[in-house]
């Protein structure tokens, strides 16, 4: 699955503004060896509950993490098929520069 710039929702500028922050890129880092809850992700990064709670909002709403309710807790995990996503538009951008490294345009 490669992602479309044009695409609305979950852009890959939505997800790299996402993963751009270093507090979210430990979550996502945590949530890849598994599903967390919120007392779990401010014991291992020492975050207070509140600063965490916007930055699982954003993660979230870039599709980034799905969240799943247990009780009176809600687990979050990493979905990494919109990391292949971006990982594929990136690898794409890669690739073009290397097929054009002796490419460049003349000015008028």
């Amino acid at each position: 699955m490669v992602m479309s710039v044009e695409s609305d929702t979950n852009s890959p500028v939505d997800v790299l503004k996402a993963v751009a922050d270093p507090l979210r890129m430990r979550i996502l880092t945590l949530l890849a060896r598994e599903a967390l809850c919120t007392s779990h992700l401010v014991e291992e990064t020492g975050a207070r509950q509140t600063n965490l709670s916007n930055h699982l909002k954003i993660l979230r709403e870039a599709g980034l993490v799905d969240t799943e309710p247990c009780g009176r807790f809600t687990y979050y995990k990493l979905r990494a098929d919109a990391l292949d996503g971006l990982a594929g538009l990136l690898g794409d951008l890669a690739a073009t520069a290397r097929a054009n490294t002796d490419s460049k345009r003349a000015c008028p």
